[in-house]
């Protein structure tokens, strides 16, 4: 087993060329130097250096060796960073962002267990409605397309979108059959989603633009879009997660239609900067990836296939 201090002081000494720059390199006196060179050169079986005029430079066998020299300091200096990693604590302060879909529920709760993992750390909460255009001393988690960004993407998974109306919606005003009934129903729709034109796709008939009716109800929040489905305004197209989530606190107050349609999907992703980032971020990033839900990769075709009620075939006046 090689002395890593010899190591060190024979790949300073082929890179200096010089005993005695490598003794201010080191920090050690020059004859302390020459007993690790000697010492390796013994351990090794044969000679590395040779003296050419005033500087020293590595024969055959001394060049051969320097490059596997580097890559056990290089490999000992990882170790020796792990194992100090598992010493620190992770503690500070993190500025964490969410959408504001996903900040009730999945977000808090992963918050929460971090926290109570990380005792020493300190968290502040942040709702986007807009993609953050930096990220300092955090991270955040984003729903849907984020558009050209200097920061770091890493993709969490994805929801799919189906069509849902409440019972006494599809009671009064009757359940659609086709996307073109959809055109007679009003519409409960977040900005933005219609001005770039929905698209329904269908494993067999392929893909059907969604045109919207002109009394569609528009929010900014999909909390809010759910409400108003919720209460009767009108259908409109939500995350099935998400809907399978309001579900638990509220069943049976959404119903799919249509459900072999579907609509665009929604990417989830992990922002945070590039570059050395502190333990207490490289902490959260581990976690939140540990608690990703596995329906975001694979969604619960389950979801898209509850059963819509029976109803006439009126059409909403309003």
């Amino acid at each position: 087993m090689y002395d890593l201090k010899e190591l060190e002081a024979f790949v300073s000494v082929v890179k200096t060329g010089s005993l005695t720059v490598s003794t201010r390199e080191l920090n050690l006196p020059k004859s302390t130097l020459s007993r690790r060179i000697r010492g390796l050169e013994d351990n090794v079986g044969q000679p590395l250096l040779r003296r050419e005029s005033r500087r020293i430079t590595p024969n055959e066998a001394g060049r051969v060796f320097y490059r596997y020299s580097n890559e056990i300091l290089e490999l000992a200096l990882q170790g020796r960073s792990a194992l100090d990693e598992l010493k620190e604590e992770v503690s500070g302060k993190l500025i964490l962002c969410c959408h504001e879909a996903l900040v009730r529920g999945w977000f808090s709760e992963l918050v929460e267990s971090f926290m109570t993992r990380h005792k020493d750390i300190r968290v502040s909460i942040q709702t986007q409605s807009v993609f953050p255009e930096t990220v300092d001393d955090g991270a955040c988690v984003w729903l849907g397309g984020c558009g050209e960004t200097t920061l770091r993407l890493e993709p969490l998974g994805q929801l799919s979108q189906g069509i849902y109306g409440s019972p006494g919606y599809f009671a009064r005003y009757g359940v659609p059959e086709t996307p073109g009934d959809l055109a007679r129903h009003a519409w409960v729709d977040m900005i933005g989603s219609g001005d770039t034109g929905a698209v329904l796709q269908h494993p067999r008939q392929g893909s059907y633009p969604l045109s919207l009716p002109e009394t569609a109800f528009t929010v900014d929040q999909f909390v809010v879009q759910g409400d108003a489905i919720a209460k009767g305004r009108g259908l409109g197209l939500m995350p099935h997660w998400l809907v399978e989530r309001r579900l638990e606190a509220h069943p049976g107050t959404f119903v799919p239609c249509l459900t072999e349609w579907q609509g665009p999907v929604l990417p989830v992703s992990l922002v945070y900067p590039h570059g050395i980032l502190p333990r207490r971020l490289r902490a959260f990033i581990h976690h939140v990836r540990n608690v990703v839900p596995p329906e975001w990769w694979a969604p619960d075709a389950a979801q898209r296939s509850r059963a819509v009620p029976n109803s006439g075939t009126h059409h909403p006046t309003h």
